[in-house]
């Protein structure tokens, strides 16, 4: 779950880590009184569950709190789209005024979970601010990192190891090795998957400022956190994504247009990557899991079909606990209810996969049953790039 930067600031700043002077405004009357309790420029942020906000206008500068009102006017009820939103951007419903602060420099620090290396991970950077994913792009080595072993925590040396690698000596060294304990804390304390300072900036009187920041909380452990939980903003997400939760299958929106409906991740991740391979783009990430009653299975299938964007369905099903024959017949029964028009390409192996395939041969719907993977992959990639009349043919 990621918490929007006002609601980020506040948990950093509960932890002593410190902050730009400011607080979020809904309306432009609340950013004009935001922006002269401050005094001085201050900067209007959009807030949205996506980087890369700078370059897309949603970060305004205002000399006084009559701009600040202005700002806030223009981005309030806005749509911003940027490089990590998608083609339709995000609402913005709120909006950070803060202080305007010129740093002497900047520099990255970021703390997540490293699946790899099974721990949390430090990974600093003396260089930070907008450009900060073109640099681990060209100039990787750049970027340093340490793993923290969850039994001892953040050891102090390995804190002024981090601070040194950021290019930091002296007293300030010294400050960023404290304030690297204080994220440390807050992301074991509150079950954060990342927790992200970028840029941290050394101001003209010599204090390291947190310019902007990203947490996000673990999904699994939500149940710890009910007070932050409370902080969900539901509109920040893809209207499906929150209906899959609803229905409680894993789901993620992409930009392609083959619609993917399959039980376990693993096998979720090896048809998108063949359905790459092979030239075509999926159009979601959908996880029916190990288990699940016709229901929910028709729900998932209903929740594929509202995404306008997919062309073919492809359901790819691997029965184990989770029999064919339940997904088959939840298949037909949204085909009864809703006759979609776009053609399915349907593997199935495992569990009463026989019976499963007899169900969808003998029933009315168009159906392109094929056991073989590859050969169903090929199927569904071309039946998305074929002309719209030739895939409504093979829907009917």
């Amino acid at each position: 779950m990621k918490l929007h930067e006002y609601q980020a600031k506040k948990l950093l700043s509960d932890y002593g880590v410190p902050v730009p002077q400011g607080g979020v405004a809904r309306n432009p009357q609340e950013a004009r009184t935001r922006a002269a309790a401050i005094g001085g420029p201050v900067v209007v942020k959009a807030q949205v569950h996506a980087g890369g906000r700078g370059k897309a206008g949603g970060i305004l500068t205002a000399h006084d709190a009559v701009a600040a009102e202005q700002a806030a006017g223009r981005l309030l009820g806005s749509r911003l789209t940027t490089a990590q939103t998608g083609a339709n951007g995000l609402p913005v419903h709120a909006v950070l005024i803060e202080q305007s602060i010129a740093p002497e420099r900047e520099f990255y620090l970021g703390l997540l979970v490293d699946p790899s290396r099974r721990r949390p991970v430090f990974v600093v950077s003396a260089h930070g601010g907008t450009e900060i994913e073109e640099l681990a792009d060209r100039s990787p080595e750049e970027l340093a990192s340490t793993a923290i072993d969850p039994v001892t925590g953040l050891l102090a040396y390995q804190a002024r190891g981090l601070a040194r690698q950021m290019g930091l000596k002296g007293a300030l060294a010294g400050r960023a090795a404290q304030l690297m304990s204080a994220l440390y804390r807050l992301f074991v304390e509150k079950d954060c998957s990342l927790v992200e300072i970028n840029p941290l900036a050394v101001t003209a009187g010599g204090e390291l400022l947190a310019l902007d920041a990203k947490v996000a909380l673990d999904d699994n452990a939500l149940f710890r956190q009910q007070e932050l939980s409370a902080l969900r903003d539901d509109s920040q997400l893809d209207p499906l994504e929150r209906e899959a939760e609803r229905t409680g299958v894993s789901y993620v929106k992409m930009d392609g247009s083959i619609g993917c409906l399959v039980n376990g991740a693993g096998l979720a991740m090896a048809t998108m990557d063949i359905v790459g391979l092979l030239g075509g783009r999926p159009a979601n990430f959908l996880d029916l899991g190990g288990t699940g009653d016709e229901n929910r299975i028709a729900d998932a299938f209903n929740l594929l079909l509202d995404d306008p964007d997919v062309r073919v369905a492809w359901v790819n099903i691997f029965g184990g606990i989770l029999r064919c024959d339940v997904v088959a017949r939840a298949l037909l029964r949204v085909y009864s209810e809703r006759k979609p028009a776009v053609p399915f390409v349907v593997r199935m192996r495992g569990t009463n996969a026989e019976e499963a395939t007899r169900l969808l041969a003998k029933s009315p719907m168009s159906v392109l049953l094929e056991p073989e993977l590859g050969a169903a992959a090929r199927l569904a990639v071309a039946a998305a790039t074929a002309p719209e009349q030739t895939r409504k043919d093979a829907g009917r």
